[in-house]
């Protein structure tokens, strides 16, 4: 008889950047219970600073920051040659705000408050797991 289990699949090393704490330590806790390797950061330069982050194969950032926006930290990222998978999460999102984050590369902005599977399904991880 073959037992059969869930494994987690590792889903790879992200960056996340969140100036609040609460909600850093929450989408930490989330990330790191579905398989990523989370360096989390309250603002976008130390972030930008860490040379784990060029090695990361996903970002998730809020848009509002206290040194500069999301979509900087993301268009400074790509500067370097990161070509990972980004999202950003905002309190404050518009049509404006939405189109020109979509032409700086993040595949979804999605607006906070929001439920942990809309983000997993963004960052392209929904449904981790397979039988073994």
């Amino acid at each position: 008889m073959v037992a059969s289990a869930l494994v987690k699949v590792p889903a790879g090393r992200l960056l996340l950047v969140e100036d609040d704490i609460g909600v850093r330590r929450a989408l930490q806790l989330t990330l790191e219970g579905n398989g990523f390797a989370v360096h989390a950061f309250a603002a976008a330069d130390p972030a930008l600073a860490e040379p784990a982050a060029m090695h990361t194969s996903h970002l998730v950032a809020d848009y509002i920051l206290p040194d500069r926006n999301g979509i900087e930290l993301l268009q400074m990222l790509r500067a370097k040659g990161w070509c990972g998978i980004a999202v950003l999460i905002s309190a404050f999102a518009n049509p404006e705000t939405r189109a020109i984050a979509k032409a700086a590369g993040f595949c979804a902005v999605i607006d906070k408050p929001f439920h942990d599977e809309c983000l997993l399904a963004a960052l392209g991880i929904a449904g981790v797991g397979v039988m073994a």
